[in-house]
């Protein structure tokens, strides 16, 4: 059972398991009576942010966006969970001084393994010129210094990452 509400912030590079990772938490989660919303990055940027492009300061303006709504969400006893590239860590830091119940998950995967799954076709359209702003590649990536959770979505199963992440969240309080 869910004792609060809380913001799952999960950031990684394009093709990492974010939203994998967010869909199968947000069932899970719900299994057990949380209410639960998934902010998944393509889909919130249509619908809140389509106002915005891939510059730094858009990306910045859409992710205060989210952690805004999330901040909302959350300490209304949801659980906003964040599917979102944030790529930069000022981005990331200030939405945890947003949001009292932030949980930031790393999804680490290398560049070469997300290039090779390439879900949505980013990395090849990058690579052949058609889009110039793709984080990893031509724009930078910061690793988060020192997330909550950790998971190596490219040595580890989506069911045993999503496990992790709910280990820790009992961890922390959040689950009884």
């Amino acid at each position: 059972m869910l004792t609060r509400g809380l913001t799952l912030w999960l950031t990684g590079l394009p093709g990492s398991g974010k939203t994998t990772l967010a869909r199968i938490l947000e069932k899970e989660l719900k299994s057990r009576g949380a209410k639960v919303e998934v902010f998944d990055g393509d889909e919130v940027r249509k619908n809140l942010s389509s106002d915005l492009g891939f510059s730094k300061q858009d990306r910045e303006l859409h992710a205060k966006r989210v952690a805004y709504v999330s901040k909302l969400l959350s300490r209304n006893g949801v659980v906003a969970i964040v599917a979102l590239i944030s790529p930069y860590r000022a981005f990331r830091e200030h939405a945890r001084n947003e949001i009292a119940d932030f949980i930031e998950v790393y999804v680490k995967c290398s560049l070469e393994t997300c290039s090779r799954r390439d879900p949505k076709g980013l990395y090849r359209k990058a690579r052949a010129g058609e889009i110039s702003d793709l984080t990893g590649l031509q724009d930078p990536y910061e690793e988060p210094l020192k997330p909550e959770v950790l998971v190596d979505t490219e040595n580890t199963s989506p069911e045993k990452s999503v496990d992790m992440i709910l280990s820790r969240l009992g961890e922390l309080g959040y689950l009884d």
